[in-house]
């Protein structure tokens, strides 16, 4: 089945300690069921100095969150969506459920 979550898509997050918060989609693994989203799920790790990075310190990444956990943003509304797929001029298409708009991409 087709992703209906992509690279570049813009999400809302739906529950964690994120809820509510908007971002856009950098990376999808789907063997995994998982996204990473721009600004969300911040993870910090304590690195120790090393000749690479003599300095050391707090390291703040964007950590996986699972795709269940996001909806994609209107393109209209900006609000949370489900997708459907639709076929237009021969073509399979993402359409927003709320809107009816289609989703570039």
């Amino acid at each position: 089945m087709a992703n209906k979550i992509k690279k570049g898509d813009t999400v809302v997050v739906l529950s964690g300690k994120d809820k509510g918060k908007t971002g856009e989609v950098t990376q999808s693994l789907p063997k995994e069921g998982k996204l990473v989203v721009a600004g969300v799920n911040i993870i910090t790790r304590h690195r120790k100095p090393t000749q690479q990075n003599p300095q050391g310190g707090l390291e703040r990444k964007e950590a996986p969150l699972f795709a269940s956990k996001v909806a994609l943003a209107d393109p209209k509304t900006g609000k949370p969506t489900r997708v459907r797929f639709e076929t237009k001029d021969g073509k399979k298409v993402r359409v927003a459920v709320k809107s009816g708009e289609t989703i570039n991409g």
